[in-house]
């Protein structure tokens, strides 16, 4: 039994400082340029924010506690101008009205280039 604890320690030992030696030697090689991929990617471009409950309150103040001014539903368009925290400050295409409404309920879209 002590010689089984001894061989899965050297092994567990071993496959920890792989990674170490690997990434010293691998260091050691002479660096070439990396693979520059086109700045205009249409996946580079930020996303559409989208609502991500079924209805988020437009603030007066970045706060939940501040005056309503309207509310925004999943599926509206709305412009985000600014943000302060976990709070932006937005536009509703639909209504116009201009508020605060929180992080929490509002994502913008990502999106993701995959280089083949």
């Amino acid at each position: 039994m002590r010689s089984t604890r001894i061989a899965v320690s050297a092994a567990v030992l071993g496959a920890l400082t792989l990674p170490l030696v690997a990434a010293t030697s691998a260091s050691a090689a002479p660096a070439q340029a990396p693979a520059v991929a086109p700045a205009t990617r249409p996946c580079d471009r930020p996303g559409p924010w989208t609502v991500h409950t079924s209805a988020v309150t437009i603030r007066s103040k970045a706060s939940a506690t501040s005056t309503a001014l309207g509310v925004l539903y999943r599926g509206q368009s709305f412009v985000v101008h600014k943000t302060s925290g976990n709070w932006h400050y937005i536009t509703d295409k639909a209504t116009g009205v201009e508020g605060w409404v929180s992080g929490s309920y509002v994502y913008p879209e990502v999106y993701t280039c995959i280089d083949i």
